[in-house]
């Protein structure tokens, strides 16, 4: 993920594909983001997480993932994937992305 893609445009390009999260539910966005005091990247893989394995919003899903993904030792998207993957969430987009 480029460095300038920024949670809001990520928000906002969700919003413009029909998926609407509500007020509420940005809002805890922002919190797990502060409260875990993690890079924007991080955030949007741990909100596409959660939305990828709900199918919808779920707060402790996505703080739980968030919380788990912010590690120092997760650096990149492909050690976010392999970390996730260990612990049994996986599916077959996170078996061709590790590997790859």
């Amino acid at each position: 993920m480029k460095p300038t893609y920024s949670l809001a445009y990520y928000l906002e390009d969700l919003w413009s594909k029909g998926f609407k999260l509500s007020d509420e539910d940005v809002h805890f966005v922002y919190f797990g983001k502060n409260s875990t005091n993690t890079e924007d990247w991080k955030v949007i893989l741990a909100l596409q997480m959660t939305l990828k394995f709900q199918k919808k919003f779920d707060p402790s899903f996505y703080i739980s993932l968030l919380e788990h993904i912010a590690d120092r030792s997760i650096i990149s998207k492909k050690s976010a994937y392999q970390s996730l993957e260990e612990r049994g969430l996986s599916n077959m987009e996170t078996k061709k992305r590790t590997s790859s």
